[in-house]
């Protein structure tokens, strides 16, 4: 079984880390979602590498092993959010890692327009003002499911995100009329 205090890693890094491509798209990934380093984006990348290889194995079992496992994994990934009602395996081989890394809470936060930019998302998870449900959410990486996504919600002492801009403008309008 292994040792609780010996966990093992959850990620497996790139075979060849210094291509040009793929360090472009790791960088694009990095920013546009707001990770904190590669390990977040090599975590999502080793779970859907998991995932697809499951669907292909599904594909290439007998018809009787697949009808029983088929159904336990799109029911599981939907309940995860990532595919649809009435997908099949070939959806499942079609996923991309942007469409897990659209499930986290950080990307959630910042799509529903409670952040002003992944990062905000991101400092006002780990403060403790974002809430789903009753249960405040503190980890970022946390994989938002179907059934959840409407209920994420800020709470308590998180400044609302209209709030913050007005007065910048105020401020910088007020500047250039005491430079005069």
């Amino acid at each position: 079984m292994g040792d609780p205090k010996k966990s093992r890693k959850q990620y497996s890094r790139p075979r060849s880390p210094w291509r040009a491509d793929q360090l472009a798209q790791e960088l694009y990934l990095l920013g546009t979602f707001g990770l904190r380093n590669k390990r977040e984006l090599w975590k999502v990348q080793t779970q859907l590498s998991s995932v697809r290889k499951q669907a292909r194995t599904l594909l290439a079992a007998t018809e009787e092993v697949r009808l029983r496992e088929e159904k336990k994994l799109l029911d599981s990934l939907q309940r995860r959010g990532l595919i649809r009602e009435g997908a099949t395996l070939d959806d499942i081989l079609s996923l991309t890692v942007e469409d897990i890394l659209g499930r986290r809470l950080q990307s959630m936060v910042f799509k529903k327009g409670m952040a002003l930019s992944p990062l905000h998302a991101r400092q006002l998870i780990v403060h403790g003002h974002v809430s789903i449900g009753e249960r405040t959410i503190t980890i970022p990486g946390y994989a938002v499911g179907g059934s959840e996504e409407g209920t994420i919600k800020l709470t308590g002492g998180a400044p609302p995100k209209e709030d913050t801009q007005p007065e910048q403008k105020e401020v910088a309008a007020e500047q250039p009329a005491e430079v005069q």
